[in-house]
């Protein structure tokens, strides 16, 4: 089989289901595992490079008020590949191309290849896709044990922070404007033994004033920009030291949303075990390899 991956999600199932060697192109933001970048990319980002974490969301708001797409897919090289199987999502338009556009480009093609659409909106949606995508690239049985191995990951997180008190968690996902975490992010801060005080399980990520997010009594902060590094968030929180100082959290971290949280696949749960260490660090241990940092309110000083 011949699979295109147009989500970096999904990559990183396919690679996990041992299905490496016959996924033939990627999204050029497949960086995980690291063999995925050197695959054929089908796609680039209309949103310029460089730009602020402000203006983004501003070039976003303008795309898509415009009734236009924040991604383009190269169907030229799409054809050329041949492929059998197309694998995207529809869950967040300004995380991959257009649902519609990969249904349109498929129909074009002369190997006329199925698509199948990955579109979580909590937890046990993203694991619940390791099966259907098992199921429709040959791997039923792999699928199994991979959904299985992570569940057994998630009940051991369960298991070590049964009986603890519950901090209260805000999840900023995005800085400027701020953003809180949404979809699978809340019932990772549960498992993790916290208490998401702003974001809803299986709700959109959305818009927040700073006044109303202090209003909530954070005791922790995790900043976890949407698709950015450990470094790229610290730096944010950097920029917005006097807004985040304000929300008066007594604990205040950065991670590697790109890594394990903003993307719907297996990662998630290398997330869901450092939160847990972020929120009880003598029952969980820190995953290996996997990027944090905790600011001190002095550096700003």
């Amino acid at each position: 089989m011949r699979i295109a991956s147009l989500v970096p999600s999904a990559t990183e199932m396919l690679f996990a289901l041992g299905l490496g060697d016959q996924v033939v192109a990627v999204t050029h933001e497949c960086d995980y595992p690291p063999e995925a970048a050197s695959k054929r990319h089908l796609t680039r980002s209309l949103v310029p490079e460089g730009l602020s974490a402000g203006e983004i969301d501003a070039e976003v708001r303008r795309l898509t008020g415009e009734g236009r797409h924040l991604y383009e897919l190269d169907e030229a090289t799409l054809a050329e590949l041949d492929v059998d199987l197309i694998v995207t999502q529809a869950v967040c338009e300004v995380c991959a191309v257009s649902y519609d556009d990969v249904i349109a480009v498929a129909d074009r093609l002369p190997t006329r290849p199925r698509v199948i659409s990955l579109d979580p909106s909590n937890l046990a949606d993203v694991l619940a896709d390791i099966p259907r995508l098992g199921a429709a690239t040959g791997v039923p049985d792999e699928a199994t044990a991979l959904r299985d191995d992570l569940e057994r990951r998630l009940g051991a997180v369960r298991r070590a922070v049964a009986g603890t008190g519950r901090p209260r968690v805000l999840a900023l996902e995005w800085l400027d404007p701020p953003f809180i975490g949404g979809h699978w992010v809340p019932e990772m801060i549960e498992i993790a033994g916290g208490k998401d005080v702003l974001g809803v399980a299986g709700a959109k990520s959305r818009t927040a004033e700073w006044e109303e997010m202090a209003s909530s009594n954070p005791e922790v902060v995790v900043a976890m920009p949407c698709g950015w590094d450990a470094v790229r968030a610290r730096s944010e929180v950097d920029d917005h030291a006097a807004e985040v100082a304000a929300l008066g959290a007594e604990r205040i971290w950065t991670v590697d949303a790109a890594a394990s949280f903003s993307r719907p696949g297996p990662r998630l749960v290398e997330g869901t075990e450092l939160l847990a260490h972020l929120l009880h660090p003598g029952r969980v241990d820190a995953p290996e390899g996997v990027p944090f940092e905790r600011v001190e309110e002095r550096s700003w000083a």
